[in-house]
């Protein structure tokens, strides 16, 4: 058992430092159908989980390279702290069906915007979707306001805010594929979900040996998955984010819905 949690940590790192994300959009799913543990008691370990730098190797691949803006990644950091509390709140109070199907459709959204669905309703050209703009510059609120949204949802679903963080970053943003990346896993090193730990740790939903052992995981699989990440091409880079997110929700709707 413990062996398996280690191994779904390295499998969550390596999908952060490829995708941007915390975690626990694969550490979540996993630990329950594979280990059968109830949403909030994954939610919590996955949030635990990440409470320690474990991307640390990959943020420091990716600003070497340079891809990350500190002060945007400290104004997100900000907003996803107040907003896990208030996810977390939410998780605890809403019926744990809904709340499944709820994470299940936000999921195929997402998968389905990488997949640009938009655009080719409006006849809007693949390069648009595929090659990001020059960066502009935003206001620091603004990055805020992105990451009290995406703590929200961190603090429902027990992830770390990238899956909504990345995809608002290339397409409102006009980020570069890779900088959203870089930005948001460097966002996500602070203890940005400690109020929603405290919250479902109070209730007895968190196990510390589990999010300990898939925090190790996370630590080693970051450093591989944001190397891997620096020799992808863009285009190819979002194609393989939107399979993942598409095969997780697919298997999310079709378990629980």
């Amino acid at each position: 058992m413990e062996l398996g949690v280690f191994l779904v940590g390295l499998l969550a790192g390596v999908m952060s430092g490829l995708f941007g994300i915390g975690g626990g959009i694969v550490m979540v799913p996993t630990l329950i159908a594979f280990f059968g543990m109830h949403m909030l008691d994954a939610n919590a370990a996955s949030l635990g989980a990440m409470l320690l730098p474990v991307g640390v190797f990959g943020v420091v691949n990716y600003y070497k390279a340079g891809f990350i803006n500190i002060k945007e990644s400290l104004c997100i950091s900000l907003g996803l702290f107040a907003g896990s509390f208030l996810g977390a709140e939410l998780a605890l109070n809403i019926n744990i069906g809904l709340l499944v199907k709820l994470y299940a459709i936000f999921l195929l959204y997402v998968a389905l915007s990488y997949f640009n669905v938009p655009g080719l309703i409006f006849k809007r050209k693949k390069e648009d979707f595929f090659v990001a703009k020059n960066n502009e510059p935003h206001a620091y609120w603004m990055f805020i306001l992105l990451g009290l949204f995406a703590g929200v949802i961190a603090g429902m679903f027990g992830k770390g805010g990238g899956v909504i963080i990345v995809p608002v970053l290339i397409s409102l943003f006009h980020y570069d594929p890779k900088a959203a990346t870089a930005t948001s896993l460097a966002a996500l090193q602070l203890p940005v979900g400690l109020p929603s730990v405290i919250v479902y740790a109070e209730q007895g939903h968190l196990n510390l040996i589990y999010a300990e052992l898939m925090a190790v995981g996370i630590v080693a699989g970051t450093f591989f998955g944001s190397k891997l990440a620096l020799k992808l091409s863009a285009p190819f880079f979002k194609k393989i984010y939107a399979l993942f997110l598409l095969g997780v929700a697919l298997y999310m709707m079709i378990k629980y819905i």
